[in-house]
């Protein structure tokens, strides 16, 4: 396995909680447990969304995390000092405005259009999803189309999103020339 492959954590409430003492708990033995690069705290759900975010970045900058985003809220994102934020396929328009508060961007692509998008913003990196079969995400795009991809685009940072759970779709990953790959579960121990 390449060692200079990124990985990205991707917290995910249903399996982190939204009690802070859970929370809290279950990200040091993620952030334990495997190399972390990057890390995105994502919670579309919970109403204490500002303390969670709040104890994430605290967390993440104690283990020296490279690079430490927030999901979507990218005003958020700079209030709490964070490295940079991962903004949906939805938010485009949204790249300008995170850009001029000099934070680190990363966008969701699912297709080549929101690539080509993506470069001409000038994005630090992508997420091109879904690569292996994952709950409600849609139909797979599968390794060969990954390759292609990432070949085509060799001047971006394409990160593999998507049904990477085990060491067996990191080494697939790995045998690319990904910038890197993220994941929720792949991280978590329980």
């Amino acid at each position: 396995m390449r060692d200079d492959l990124i990985s990205y954590l991707i917290t995910d409430p249903k399996y982190y909680s939204n009690n802070l003492k859970e929370f809290e708990k279950n990200l040091r033995e993620a952030l334990n447990s495997k190399k972390v690069d990057i890390a995105c705290f994502r919670d579309k759900e919970s109403d204490n969304f500002k303390e969670l975010a709040k104890l994430f970045v605290s967390v993440c900058k104690e283990y020296n995390i490279n690079k430490i985003l927030l999901n979507s809220n990218y005003k958020l994102a700079k209030k709490l000092k964070a490295t940079g934020v991962h903004l949906n396929s939805k938010q485009f328009e949204k790249i300008k405005k995170a850009k001029d508060l000099d934070l680190y961007i990363i966008i969701s692509c699912h297709n080549y259009k929101d690539i080509e998008n993506a470069m001409k913003y000038h994005v630090d990196a992508v997420t091109y999803s879904p690569i292996f079969e994952t709950p409600n995400k849609g139909e797979a795009k599968g390794m060969a189309k990954f390759r292609q991809t990432v070949r085509v685009y060799e001047d971006l940072n394409i990160i593999a999103l998507g049904g990477i759970v085990s060491e067996e779709e990191v080494k697939k990953i790995s045998n690319t020339r990904a910038y890197g790959f993220a994941s929720i579960r792949y991280f978590i121990n329980h």
